[in-house]
């Protein structure tokens, strides 16, 4: 027990000491890991004309049905001009359906179409099968370890939207 103990004192310090070299490194595994973890549905998006924009917008209304182009705003923290360049192009394809609000006439509510739904199927399909290999790969403690660090990395604003999708059951 005491030797265990001391060899996870000595890997705490020595993460608490990383060197450039590793911190370099660990940079250009997240670049490399975020390429492929990408890969699968730019090429599915390709084929629709569509960009990461769009899958995230997709993704986003998928997870949270109804949610306010205010909310999806406040989410991808990309500029009212941008989404709605994006909303206009899923919109007009069939792929999103926007409804005034009910309290609020100024608020649009947004909502997958079936064909929405179903290229939302594909898009996050591939991720989970990339996602679901390196779990299993990496192991348990691995992946405890993943969300820790990515949680890590997110600034408060991005916690707090972060754990308020997580109250919300997604």
């Amino acid at each position: 027990m005491k030797s265990t103990l001391l060899t996870e004192n000595r890997l705490v310090e020595k993460l608490l000491y990383l060197t450039e070299i590793e911190l370099r490194q660990s940079t250009e595994a997240m670049f490399f890991a975020y390429r492929g973890f990408t890969a699968d549905p730019d090429k599915i998006l390709k084929q629709f004309g569509y960009g990461r924009a769009h899958h995230r917008a997709i993704h986003f209304i998928k997870v949270l049905p109804g949610s306010s182009v205010n909310k999806l705003l406040s989410i991808l923290g990309i500029t009212k001009q941008s989404l709605n360049r994006v909303l206009r192009t899923l919109i007009s394809d069939g792929l999103v359906k926007s409804y005034i609000g009910q309290k609020d006439r100024r608020e649009r509510h947004l909502f997958l179409t079936d064909k929405g739904r179903s290229l939302e199927k594909q898009l996050s399909t591939a991720q989970h099968k990339r996602l679901r290999y390196a779990f299993e790969k990496a192991g348990p403690d691995a992946v405890s370890g993943f969300r820790r660090v990515l949680e890590s990395m997110m600034d408060q604003k991005m916690r707090d939207i972060f754990e308020e999708l997580r109250c919300e059951g997604v």
